[in-house]
């Protein structure tokens, strides 16, 4: 399950051409284009201040809304650094956007039925935006994919199109020979048809036949990154894709047109996926580029959002492991006139750590980076995307307990200082119109706060099922509360009889906020004591600096699994997988292995059956850049990572 709570891990020229060119560039906000009535979150509240979507609204009517209302405006602009250090920036106004998205969706009407699926695999760039939204105009199931070319990913692809079965590729020109030798692989009867979005020409626009969309629709399929199980594609409906785009809107307080977004997450992402949302929900404007970009020049992020600073509040979502990067290789060169006053960063899709923040923040605070401009949240595939974020006038705080506590189930507090100390960060407060509870598991009760348990939501922002998938639709998005707390209850306002998502996620309420502790399924659980892998994880990456901080995987497995052994029971051993860090590829791992197991057991009590250091890239990580613990644990058990230690 993709969650917020954070993407894949995937220095430098200045971008001082791309930045005055974009000064000079019109003015994106749509009411700078002569709009007369301009989209607000507003519109779609009731007199109590509920989000309240009435029907036959659909993610087009928000499209078109923005195209009728905008014109000439920018709508969407990539940075293309494809043959350019510098990057080349193309864009599309709202009415070339209109124009290219009904060419494609009258294209799409002519081979396809209503509700088949439409899988967009194209890369990272405009010809993906108006594919996706151009599929679910046409009555069509949007089926947001990646380039078959994204190496590591093709089983994972494989599943994917075998279970969505769609009947039609979007991609474009560039990528065709790729997707063409992937639809080779599917058998004959059910190969789907292969259209490049840029060689459809403008002119097929007036031929589209506009489609009734129901707000309950499934507009796409969002498949989750598959951290612990098989990837399922979450139905998403129209409803709760608008009411999700609301709920982020109201939480982060983007309700007005002079907010606009920058973005470097892939477009299969939900957390990319729904950043090209924003703007057609209010008439804003994106800049975005590809991951790599990012990756192999941070500083391209800070010059886009910098760009961005001057012209109004600037919007953009990022993982943890994205501020560590830039605090690290992302700085301005010397004399850089760099502007971050008026950025909104979304710190999500991966444990958040307190000590990043504060690192990437006292590293830009020089820029003018406010304190309050990182905003911890949390989120997952199946509630569309976002769930919690903190107070937009708040500062990202973290709260110290008792390791011992944890794993009794109690979120107790301690002083930083205290050698059982364990950090956890403040998501802030769930939106508008969405519930999450603290659910005992096995009770299925709620607990009150400082007990920590699974979280459960509920709203209609929830996701409608799983893809063909019955029973697991039915074990997750189909709960039944036992019993609430009768004070202080989350549930408060939520139907009683109403049906509650089981995330899989352990998290606790302290002083009305909520924060994440773990997973269920990754917990280790050795002589009855739970124990949080990310803890034993960030043990081992502070005991010696020849490993990889982030790319450490921790696990249990029965002693007698483990490959080489001669022991015979099987009681749960910890493992532990860690990456050589860069410039330790010669260092002995003798010194290192026997570090780890002091630290491990000073600090958690528990011996270390086996530690492996392997070579960077080995630990396997999901397309949101989640640690795979399993996928990792089943490498381990098939003897595929290295010899034991």
């Amino acid at each position: 399950m993709p969650r917020l709570y954070g993407l894949t891990r995937e220095a430098g020229h200045d971008l001082l051409g791309y930045l005055l060119e974009f000064s000079h560039m019109s003015t994106f906000a749509c009411d700078a284009g002569g709009m007369q009535n301009p989209p607000r979150a507003e519109d779609y509240l009731d007199a109590n201040g509920r989000i309240a979507l009435p029907d036959g609204v659909s993610l087009i009517t928000f499209l078109n809304r923005s195209i009728t209302y905008c014109g000439d405006a920018v709508a969407y602009r990539y940075l293309d650094y494809t043959h350019h250090a510098e990057g080349t920036g193309v864009e599309l106004t709202w009415a070339e956007v209109g124009t290219k998205t009904r060419a494609i969706a009258a294209r799409l009407q002519q081979v396809t039925s209503p509700g088949e699926r439409v899988a967009v695999l194209a890369p990272q760039g405009l010809e993906y935006v108006v594919g996706f939204f151009a599929a679910i105009m046409a009555g069509n199931i949007a089926l947001p994919l990646f380039a078959p070319e994204l190496p590591g990913h093709a089983e994972r692809l494989n599943a994917i199109l075998q279970d969505a079965q769609p009947t039609v590729f979007l991609t474009t020109a560039a990528a065709s020979e790729a997707v063409q030798a992937c639809v080779r692989m599917i058998p004959h009867a059910r190969r789907p048809r292969v259209i490049a979005i840029d060689e459809i020409p403008d002119s097929v626009a007036a031929t589209f036949a506009p489609v009734a969309l129901a707000t309950d629709d499934i507009a796409y399929l969002q498949y989750t990154s598959g951290s612990t199980r098989t990837p399922m594609g979450v139905e998403i409906t129209h409803r709760a894709a608008g009411t999700n785009l609301l709920q982020m809107i109201l939480s982060i307080r983007l309700d007005n047109t002079d907010i606009h977004g920058v973005s470097w997450l892939p477009l299969y992402h939900d957390m990319g996926l729904m950043m090209i949302g924003f703007p057609a929900l209010y008439g804003g404007h994106l800049t975005f580029m590809s991951p790599m970009a990012f990756v192999r020049r941070p500083q391209r992020w800070i010059h886009a959002l910098s760009a961005g600073s001057r012209r109004g509040r600037v919007v953009s979502p990022a993982p943890n492991f994205a501020f560590e990067l830039v605090a690290q290789r992302g700085l301005p060169a010397e004399g850089e006139n760099i502007d971050l006053s008026n950025v909104i960063l979304i710190n999500g899709s991966e444990p958040v750590k307190i000590d990043s923040i504060n690192q990437f923040t006292k590293a830009f605070e020089a820029y003018g980076l406010p304190k309050t401009a990182i905003k911890p949240s949390y989120g997952m595939a199946e509630a569309t995307l976002f769930v919690s974020t903190i107070d937009p006038s708040a500062e990202a705080t973290a709260v110290y307990l008792d390791r011992e506590h944890l794993g009794a189930g109690h979120a107790v507090r301690v002083t930083p200082d205290d050698p059982n100390a364990v950090a956890y960060v403040s998501c802030g407060r769930v939106a508008r119109c969405q519930w999450a509870v603290i659910v005992d598991p096995q009770t299925r009760a709620e607990l009150p706060d400082g007990e920590i348990g699974e979280i459960w939501l509920h709203g209609d922002n929830i996701g409608r099922g799983y893809w063909a998938r019955t029973e697991e639709t039915r074990e997750t998005f189909g709960n039944t509360l036992q019993s609430r707390l009768p004070v202080g209850s989350h549930a408060e306002g939520a139907p009683i009889d109403g049906r509650w998502m089981r995330t899989g996620d352990l998290g606790v309420y302290l002083d009305g906020e909520l924060y994440i502790t773990g997973r269920i399924k990754d917990l280790i659980i050795i002589d009855g004591r739970n124990h949080y892998p990310q803890d034993i994880e960030a043990t081992a990456a502070a005991a010696s600096p020849a490993v990889r901080s982030g790319y450490i995987a921790a696990f249990s497995v029965p002693a007698n699994e483990i490959p080489g052994t001669t022991r015979h029971d099987r009681a749960e051993s910890l493992v532990i997988i860690a990456e050589r860090a860069p410039g330790a590829g010669r260092v002995d791992p003798e010194p290192v292995v026997q570090a780890i197991r002091a630290a491990v057991s000073r600090r958690h009590g528990l011996p270390v059956a086996d530690i492996r250091l392997v070579t960077a890239g080995t630990v396997p990580r999901t397309t949101s850049g989640k640690l795979a613990r399993r996928a990792c644990r089943a490498l381990y058990l098939s003897g595929q990572l290295g010899t034991r230690n």
